[in-house]
């Protein structure tokens, strides 16, 4: 059996030859180079694609993977171990299996990997030999390169973590191998166009992206990062890595130094310059490059010059682009050329990412996207993104945070029970707030503490995370409240401004107290120059609500309220959110004693300014300009877990449309508790929404009162099914089910199938249009139209209807148990024995009412539908025959059935070519007195004058006929 197939086209032949080309050790550098990726690959492929390709290219006789199907990391791993063992054919048979299953299967990921793999072949074995071993340097050289590895090493090798709530205010510091855990980073430049907090934005986004996006977008591990990008065709030097607030931007850049100086990662770069533009900041004059190295790199002043000879060997890292004070503008023609020129800090980066300055150097920035958003990125040849933890990884923090398994274990099983922490948790700073608060609150002695200290909301979390450090404190409470309200009104001038960093002159605006031992535990502060900032952003957000209930003024309340909504980049959202989750008592009462005497009324003002929010009118409370400000107030009725409020609020609505609103998992939660609340919700419409399994599974058990639910467009899974299942045995009021465009068959399929079957069931209308069902399903459907007694709407249209079973599904329709009243089977292309079967079902199902067969029938197949037409005993009254290509020889066939039929009521027939000598007899047909016809559609038919003139007098003789043509 030969690796090349007979059928393989010209590019996967020219594939095969270039990898021929290739010596054993560069096959084998190459295979090992991208073994991670292409593990991550394997694990998203569909096995038994990837298996019987590789089978038919000679590769590991796939009997020994059967076992594996359903493990797909252990099937990937075994098999790239296998292929390796076999040699250099299997190793080349890999590879043209992949080549020809990207065409239809693949991922960006792996266009890079065949692309890099073709272009680059031995020049890629020369880059991984030099980053493994790196350059030879000059004695002098090197002696300065240890020199200045072991002060980096210094510097990088603890994991430093921010001060948590207890008495002891030490840092805490941990080894890389004890503390890190790896975060996930994409090829993407989705950072473009976002508008909201960044944090709502992602957490609104991050299911998508973790899980199904990540196959979408090209995955890079920290090691590739200067590796071929598909996207630009090159090497990239200039790389922005981006990042919202907490997800590890910082101790990514931090880990990459660490790892190059143990000698584990970019080898090629001789020496890495690190700096964080928070520091470069107090650079205030006009400085050089050389002075700006030797300013944090002193020891490196009398080798600098020789070091700056050979940029290709330097890599400059740049960390926070969006803390800087500096103008950054990369379109500037105003550069510098030398490293001993002198221009301000910003003019040197920019020199140094346009290539002015040092060309040949690597760069490496990192910025949140609200930055980027307003540059011009062009410049950049690569723009990766941090998405933050998969499910398992968050577990690994877990593991890692807590040095008591049990404990460990006890907590994470807490938080995935509850989905808003759950999901917040992949960032890694949400992670460190929610594991210092459950450490605490699962440490204490009573019971009955754990249950009042465990957070339910965000807005309980952080309360927690804040009471727990302010108990840890021996000052009197109205000194803590005093510290309170000073930091409180700083972080709402910040939120309201877009400022994070504080100096010394914001600190004595605010009349906060820098000498307060309790300060260090809410803001952290930097070297000299001192500046500023809150632990994270969503702290700064949450004392920024917080004020309001400590320091309460009715004026400042309603002028901030109002101001949250103002801002169309959503920087005010998450401060709304904690303002009304602090309306609840319950939340409230875990900072009592530091809150003002009227926090009361200050939650009263919240509730009503609330309640004003939401419009009473339907229309105007899910039009397509409000649908997106509406979800957001559902989150800040979550957050204030007022029922009444919610009941209140929405008691008038019936139906619920998001349609287009992307929804997360997190969505789901919030959109659960609302539907839960509100019984009197009849209908929901999720139509492009993204909703995944995750998000379906949230809000599975606030189903059961729906009447009607469409979850069209969102390519759901077949495990999906089990989800869907569980609602409709739930939900006896359920009528309507709306499942079109998924992708819903697979094994979990016959879940779905076994609730419709049951007899309980209240389904009458089932919609799976184009949800890739293969024939084979039809075996299961008879089960369901012989013992469901209330479906009468069955929607199959564009699935692949063309098989043996099909013939399954037509019996089932002729049996007398069957109450399916109306069939759509659009674009089925239904085939002669098809249509033989589906003429049975015309003539002996009493119940058929609507058939609708638009663009699935061929002439040659028409005649045995259109005799079960003329049948007495056909019972149809709407029949939808448009787009299928009908010629004017099927005039005659339609006017014996028009003749004979006198159930027939509207007759549709638009969009084909019936236009000819026949179209008499169709006309003759329409005119008799037998004819019951009262809608006729024969738009699109490219009439002649004179068959118009006939339409016209039809329709002049038949007043009661509506024609349309």
């Amino acid at each position: 059996m030969s690796i090349l197939h007979y059928s393989d086209d010209e590019k996967t032949r020219q594939f095969y030859q270039r990898l021929c080309q290739y010596k054993d050790h560069v096959l084998r550098m190459t295979y090992g180079y991208f073994q991670d990726d292409l593990l991550h690959i394997l694990e998203n492929f569909s096995s038994r694609s990837l298996l019987s390709e590789l089978h038919s290219r000679n590769t590991p006789d796939i009997e020994k993977y059967q076992s594996l199907l359903n493990d797909r990391k252990t099937l990937a791993r075994t098999l790239l171990k296998d292929i390796f063992l076999r040699g250099r054919e299997a190793v080349i048979g890999l590879w043209v299996g992949l080549h020809v299953l990207q065409k239809d299967h693949g991922s960006p990921g792996l266009q890079a990997i065949l692309e890099e793999l073709h272009e680059r072949g031995e020049s890629l074995v020369e880059q991984i030999i030099l980053d493994e071993h790196g350059h030879q340097l000059s004695e002098e050289l090197k002696d300065v390169q240890n020199y200045h590895m072991k002060c980096l090493y210094e510097k990088t090798k603890k994991f430093i973590e921010n001060k948590p709530p207890r008495c002891n205010q030490e840092e805490e510091s941990f080894s890389f191998s004890a503390r890190y855990v790896n975060l996930n980073i994409v090829s993407t430049d989705r950072f473009r166009g976002r508008s909201e907090n960044e944090l709502i934005e992602t957490g609104a986004r991050h299911e998508e992206y973790l899980m199904k996006t990540l196959n979408d977008l090209q995955r890079i591990s920290s090691n590739k990062i200067f590796c071929w990008c598909h996207r630009s065709r090159l090497v990239p030097h200039i790389v922005m890595v981006s990042g919202v607030p907490g997800v590890g931007k910082t101790t990514l850049m931090q880990k990459f130094v660490y790892d190059w100086v143990k000698g584990d990662l970019y080898q090629r770069f001789s020496f890495v310059f690190f700096f964080k533009f928070r520091e470069l900041n107090r650079l205030k004059d006009k400085v050089s490059l050389e002075t700006m190295i030797l300013h944090q790199y002193p020891y490196l002043e009398e080798q600098l010059e020789n070091i700056l000879q050979d940029p290709e060997k330097l890599l400059f890292i740049f960390d926070g682009l969006d803390e800087s004070n500096h103008t950054m503008d990369f379109t500037s023609r105003h550069l510098c050329s030398h490293p001993k020129q002198l221009g301000h800090c910003g003019q040197i980066v920019v020199s140094l990412v346009r290539k002015s300055l040092l060309t040949g150097c690597s760069v490496l920035m990192t910025s949140r996207p609200t930055r980027l958003a307003s540059i011009d990125c062009s410049v950049f040849q690569r723009i990766v993104e941090i998405t933050g933890f998969l499910p398992e990884e968050r577990q690994i923090y877990f593991e890692n945070f807590f040095s008591n398994p049990e404990l460990s274990e006890k907590a994470f099983t807490y938080v995935k029970q509850n989905a808003t922490l759950y999901t917040f948790c992949y960032l890694p700073s949400y992670c460190w707030i929610i594991c210092t608060v459950l450490s605490r609150s699962f440490q204490t002695a009573s019971s009955d503490q754990q249950v009042t200290l465990l957070p339910r909301t965000v807005t309980q979390l952080f309360a927690i995370f804040i009471a727990n450090i302010l108990s840890n404190h021996s000052l009197e409470k109205s000194d803590a409240q005093k510290i309170l309200q000073s930091i409180g009104w700083m972080a709402q001038h910040g939120v309201m401004n877009h400022r994070v960093i504080f100096e010394e002159i914001d600190l004595d605006s605010f009349h906060v107290d820098n000498k307060s031992k309790r300060l260090s535990s809410f803001l952290m502060e930097s070297e000299e120059p001192v500046t500023y900032s809150f632990l994270h952003l969503t702290v700064q957000e949450f004392f920024s609500a917080l004020v309001h209930y400590t320091d309460y003024s009715p004026e400042t309340l309603q002028e901030s309220l109002e101001k949250s909504i103002s801002y169309p980049d959503g920087r005010g959202e998450m401060f709304l959110r904690f303002l009304c989750g602090l309306s609840d008592g319950t939340t409230r009462s875990v900072l009592t004693g530091y809150l003002d005497k009227q926090a009361a009324q200050a939650s009263r003002d919240v509730i009503t300014w609330l309640k004003i929010l939401i419009p009473e009118e339907e229309r105007l409370l899910f039009s397509n300009n409000n649908k997106q400000d509406l979800l957001n107030i559902f989150f800040c009725l979550f957050e204030a877990r007022n029922k009444d409020l919610v009941l209140e609020s929405l008691k008038s609505h019936r139906s619920f449309d998001l349609s287009r609103v992307h929804l997360s998992a997190l969505d789901c939660t919030v959109l659960a508790f609302i539907l839960n609340t509100c019984p009197n919700i009849e209908e929901l419409i999720l139509e492009h929404c993204s909703v995944d399994t995750e998000g379906l599974e949230r809000l599975a058990p606030a189903l059961h009162n729906l009447k009607c639910l469409s979850l069209t467009r969102n390519n759901l899974p077949d495990t999906s099914c089990t989800q869907l299942a569980s609602v409709i045995r739930n939900n006896q009021s359920l009528k309507k089910l709306i499942l079109s465009y998924n992708q819903l068959f697979g094994p979990d399929f016959e879940d779905l199938i076994e609730a419709l079957t049951c007899p309980a069931g209240k389904i009458e209308i089932l919609d799976l249009y184009e949800d890739d069902l293969p024939d084979s399903i039809y075996i299961h459907f008879p089960s369901v139209i012989r013992n469901n007694q209330s479906l009468k709407k069955l929607v199959l249209a564009s699935n692949h209807l063309c098989g043996p079973h099909f013939s399954d599904l037509m019996d089932a329709l002729c049996s007398p148990t069957s109450r399916i009243e109306e069939l759509r089977l659009t674009f089925s292309n239904l085939k002669q024995d098809s249509c033989v079967h589906l003429a049975s079902v015309i003539r002996r199902n009493q119940s058929l009412k609507k058939l609708d067969l638009f663009d699935s029938l061929f002439d040659p197949y028409l005649s045995d539908l259109m005799d079960a037409l003329s049948s007495p005993a056909c019972k149809i009254e709407t029949l939808l025959l448009g787009r299928n290509n009908l010629p004017n020889t099927c005039c005659i066939q339609l006017a014996s059935g028009i003749r004979n039929n006198q159930s027939l009521k509207i007759l549709d027939l638009s969009d084909n070519c019936l236009s000819g000598p026949h179209f008499s007899d169709l006309m003759a047909a329409l005119s008799s007195p037998d004819c019951r016809i009262q809608e006729l559609h024969l738009e699109r038919n490219r009439w002649s004058k004179n068959e118009k003139k006939a339409l016209r007098e039809l329709k002049r003789c038949k007043p009661n006929l509506k024609i349309f043509y």
